[in-house]
């Protein structure tokens, strides 16, 4: 880190964290005077037990829910409009989402979107679209329900075109949360095999975002020990949950979040277009690229690996080391190593490789990151 220059770091909003921190959410909208809040989430979520109690809850200190959950597994543009309509027409004064980075996702876009009212993608910020994000927005809140993508701490909505299945970024510090609730509890029910994607998500985050060439050494920190608390607690969140297992992960995909803010990188670029293209998880997707794509950032790298290594406690110091770590863990939490048994094919290579391609994390890769080594990636995982 060079001392002769000025650097600016930003880092998020207000966390309640902690098992049973949720309930406190009616009691913030009443202090808040926010009585008709627009609660976007899943499907899935939508019809769990601890979501109908929050909705319950809020019923009963005279708080008029309205629930939005008509959205996809990995979320388009028309999910936002959607949404707005139903915020629109049942007047609401808040927008409050609660699930996986899906139903994250989509909130935030809806609250962009309220007051933004141009096509949705004239914001996206590959191309600058932030200047335009110039209006207030409605009162936004999160609540996390999965440990993965760290979306309730974030400033941006990652929202694919319905047609050509590119994705887009909304960013704007406007989409920051006014306050997150962060409950561990609300994550007990998740089934193993999402504990282990989103697990595997979070990781992800925290190893790009801390190979990531920007100098950002709070990120750097919260990366190391996030990967830390990972390693202490995946396997136990995905086989035998408990509270602190659960609660680990959580803060662990919170940290990942602020980390990345520095960027993401060539893992992130092959998942996008597994998603897009074949619709899948966007976590499994990380999982199985991950061991690949950090193998193929060693090189150069070396150093930091020996640091990723020590926040494994692993015995080796070394990339090679990294790598086998992450394909053992995968074993252990029933992900598999290759793609094709994820669906994907060999016919399926060029077009995934021409979306790597165009993905906007690659940039931020420790190394460059050309369509022939793409392909090359994929072909390896298959």
């Amino acid at each position: 880190m060079a001392f002769d220059k000025i650097y600016q770091y930003n880092f998020p909003t207000l966390i309640r964290f902690g098992a049973g921190s949720s309930s406190e959410l009616g009691d913030y909208l009443k202090k808040n005077a926010l009585h008709r809040p627009l609660i976007v989430t899943d499907p899935v979520v939508s019809q769990l037990g601890f979501f109908k109690k929050i909705v319950a809850d809020l019923q009963a200190k005279n708080i008029a829910p309205e629930v939005f959950d008509n959205i996809h597994k990995n979320p388009v543009k028309s999910d936002v409009y959607k949404g707005t309509d139903v915020y629109d027409a049942a007047a609401c004064d808040a927008i409050i989402g609660i699930g996986g980075g899906a139903a994250l996702d989509v909130a935030r876009a809806i609250t962009l979107r309220v007051e933004h009212r141009e096509d949705l993608f004239k914001y996206d910020d590959l191309i600058g679209g932030d200047i335009y994000v110039t209006n207030d927005v409605p009162h936004f809140i999160t609540i996390p329900t999965t440990a993965g993508t760290g979306s309730e701490v974030g400033r941006s909505a990652i929202i694919a075109d319905d047609e050509t299945h590119q994705k887009k970024i909304l960013f704007s510090p406007k989409l920051l949360a006014k306050i997150i609730f962060a409950d561990p509890l609300l994550t007990m029910d998740i089934p193993p095999a999402i504990t282990a994607a989103t697990g595997m998500d979070a990781l992800t985050h925290n190893l790009e975002a801390y190979l990531v060439n920007m100098e950002h050494p709070m990120c750097d920190g919260i990366a190391l020990q996030a990967i830390s608390l990972i390693r202490d607690s995946i396997e136990k969140a995905v086989h035998r949950p408990d509270v602190e297992s659960r609660s680990k992960m959580l803060i662990a995909s919170l940290m990942g979040a602020v980390a990345f803010q520095k960027g993401l990188g060539v893992v992130h670029s092959l998942a996008h277009p597994l998603s897009s293209l074949l619709d899948t998880h966007h976590g499994l997707a990380n999982a199985v690229n991950l061991p690949y794509g950090m193998r193929f950032n060693i090189e150069g790298q070396e150093e930091k690996f020996k640091k990723i290594a020590a926040a494994l406690s692993l015995n080796e110091l070394s990339g090679e080391a990294v790598v086998n770590y992450l394909f053992d863990l995968n074993t252990a939490i029933n992900i598999p190593h290759q793609l094709r048994n994820i669906g994907v094919t060999e016919a399926h290579i060029e077009t995934l490789s021409d979306l790597a391609l165009a993905d906007f994390a690659h940039p931020n890769n420790p190394k460059p990151v050309s369509r022939e080594n793409f392909k090359q990636l994929y072909l390896e995982a298959l």
